[in-house]
């Protein structure tokens, strides 16, 4: 089997940087349960899309087979930078340029030292590959690509997978409901803005815990106008499509709120 597991987790550097605040301490210990799920898998590849890793004119792989720096996340700079030191597996990535063509989507690889890599990947590899242990792919977020090219994006990617003989987590980085509070706030209390946002947030936990197939799709396109949710809701599209379109279930690790958003950890079962 090709996709030996697969998540949803959310991109906020919140949890990650300040995990002994109450409301973000829960997703950071959902984000460790999931951690355990995925070394337990034993992938060889972890196959991530990003909705913080933004493109415009083409979908962009990273290619370098290393990186290391420090970002400063543009919008929490005040609680701490972010050291990374990632390993990516360049030829799976390499595959998927080339892959991308036969669906109809150009691609280019991306392969320079101080590339500024996103405030989603380093927090998701951070909790779910503490030491960079585990290679990466990483596929950028077109703004420009619709679900249905991000679906085909994450099937093709677990194509290329299969015939290099990867054993792959598929991890999409991204958000529920995407509304943020707009002005200081005491982050002790921190929680989703509406109560309409936290009622469609919990209506598509429940969908997904349920599992399903392509009726799930027009499911995500409603979900999306309700709770205008993070990019459309494209990181799930990704990994909706790297399990076949159909998986039987999820378990919802931790759900909460990052400054507002939605946020959650969540675990499917292929």
């Amino acid at each position: 089997m090709t996709i030996v597991s697969a998540f949803l987790v959310p991109g906020s550097p919140l949890p990650y940087l300040h995990s002994d605040n109450p409301p973000w301490s829960t997703i950071a210990s959902g984000y460790r349960a999931a951690a355990r799920a995925l070394s337990a898998s034993r992938p060889d590849t972890i196959l991530l899309y990003s909705t913080q890793w933004l493109a415009v004119l083409d979908e962009l792989w990273q290619v370098r087979p290393h990186l290391a720096d420090v970002h400063v996340d543009e919008n929490w700079y005040e609680f701490g930078d972010l050291p990374y030191d990632l390993n990516f597996d360049a030829e799976l990535a390499e595959a998927c340029v080339k892959g991308s063509k036969d669906i109809g989507i150009s691609s280019k690889g991306i392969n320079f030292e101080k590339f500024p890599v996103d405030t989603g990947t380093i927090v998701a590899s951070g909790f779910l590959n503490p030491g960079g242990r585990i290679p990466l792919t990483v596929a950028a977020n077109n703004l420009y690509h619709s679900f249905d090219d991000t679906l085909r994006l994450g099937e093709m990617a677990a194509r290329k997978a299969e015939s290099l003989n990867r054993r792959v987590a598929i991890v999409g980085v991204g958000g529920l409901s995407a509304s943020l509070f707009r002005q200081e706030i005491d982050i002790r209390n921190d929680g989703i803005v509406t109560a309409e946002d936290d009622q469609a947030n919990r209506r598509m936990l429940a969908l997904l815990e349920r599992g399903g197939g392509e009726e799930l799709i027009e499911a995500c396109g409603t979900f999306a106008k309700e709770a205008k949710a993070d990019m459309g809701f494209k990181h799930f599209a990704w990994v909706f499509g790297g399990m076949g379109r159909r998986f039987s279930g999820a378990r919802v690790h931790a759900y909460g709120a990052t400054w507002g958003a939605g946020a959650a950890v969540i675990e499917f079962k292929l």
